[in-house]
């Protein structure tokens, strides 16, 4: 499984529900598992970004179909940053020429 960061901004409809934000996320979690992705931790955060989300998933396919359900309820914009380990970043280091 591949590991993403995914960082979140309110919009406008998202603020206005802020209340329901706990709430939000579990529908988070249940919407990654349909595209067999785990939602590995979510975070409440201060600065530019309202939330940041450590997502598990088979690949890229599965994360960017899991982050347009969650963008298209209109809550949330979000921005993805695939995340490697330090066993998989030496893998890639050995490979460059």
């Amino acid at each position: 499984m591949a590991t993403y960061l995914v960082l979140g901004q309110f919009t406008d409809q998202g603020i206005r529900n802020v209340k329901e934000t706990v709430r939000r996320a579990e529908a988070v979690k249940a919407a990654a598992a349909k595209v067999g992705a785990a939602v590995k931790g979510q975070y409440w955060t201060l600065g530019q970004y309202d939330v940041a989300t450590i997502v598990e998933a088979p690949d890229d396919s599965a994360v960017t179909a899991f982050l347009l359900g969650v963008g298209s309820l209109g809550n949330v914009r979000t921005q993805c940053l695939r995340a490697y380990t330090a066993d998989e970043m030496g893998g890639i280091l050995g490979k460059m020429a």
